[in-house]
């Protein structure tokens, strides 16, 4: 079967046990938590629009969604005029936080489903004002395919066909997609300039989680090994608790409440 003929149904792609569903769209409200930082938009909250219910778990705002916010939010350098990536985007609240202080061009993808992208379109438009929607390009977009139409979106002055920051918020619990998420940030990352290797200003993938399921941690720390072994260099930047999302779920809530951020550049 050719790469082309594989099956890429949901049932296929993303085999982890589902969630009881949420019955209705519902509204999550991210606070800024240091308002009167610089921007293109003068903000202080963000509504995030969430699905009713979906397999690729896009009803929840994840705890990893809320620190990458906050950390876009303290550290701007990253990313101001510069080209951004979201892969499995969900609600889109990192991205929309990257536009909003500055971002050149933000890319938001996740899987071609109707209702996720629709989802993320409604978010764009309720956060983001228009005269800077033209900074956003949102795509469904299956990890480990070919990356032509997330380069076709930048702008064609960037000196680059590539991106400076991918954001991967909550992703690596999807274990059998480690290998499509790795082969999808090498060929949009773009590759970083001598004088600036091994700083933060180096273009980079940001990789925010939690250990949702303690007895599999070792199976997400997985991603980072396998990381290594294709040439990146892997380095723990954050560590941040959080009410837990599921109190009732199994496994030390002090493990299922911590988002780790991890940043990743070329080794």
């Amino acid at each position: 079967m050719s790469d082309d003929e594989a099956d890429i149904s949901l049932g296929s792609m993303f085999t982890e046990p589902p969630r009881p569903p949420t019955p209705e769209p519902s509204i999550a409200v991210y606070n800024r938590e240091r308002p009167g930082r610089t921007g293109i938009e003068d903000w202080k909250e963000i509504d995030i629009r969430l699905v009713g219910t979906h397999p690729l778990w896009g009803n929840y705002l994840w705890n990893a969604a809320r620190a990458f916010a906050s950390y876009l939010d303290e550290h701007l350098d990253i990313y101001q005029d510069k080209c951004v990536l979201e892969l499995g985007a969900g609600g889109a609240l990192p991205s929309i936080v990257a536009v909003k202080n500055g971002a050149r061009k933000v890319v938001i993808t996740d899987y071609p489903d109707d209702d996720l992208v629709k989802n993320i379109e409604l978010n764009v438009e309720t956060n983001i004002s228009i005269l800077n929607r033209e900074r956003v390009s949102i795509q469904g977009y299956i990890w480990g395919r070919p990356i032509d139409p997330l380069l076709n979106a930048l702008p064609k002055t960037h000196p680059e066909p590539s991106f400076d920051l991918i954001i991967l918020s909550d992703l690596i619990f999807n274990h059998s997609q480690h290998d499509a998420l790795l082969t999808t940030c090498e060929a949009a990352l773009a590759p970083a300039p001598s004088e600036s290797q091994g700083t933060s200003s180096s273009p980079s993938v940001l990789v925010f989680y939690s250990h949702h399921r303690p007895h599999l941690a070792h199976r997400d720390m997985e991603f980072f090994q396998q990381a290594r072994e294709r040439g990146w260099f892997c380095e723990e930047i954050l560590t941040r608790k959080f009410a837990p999302m599921f109190p009732n779920d199994s496994g030390e809530e002090s493990i299922r409440s911590t988002v780790h951020g991890w940043r990743l550049t070329r080794s």
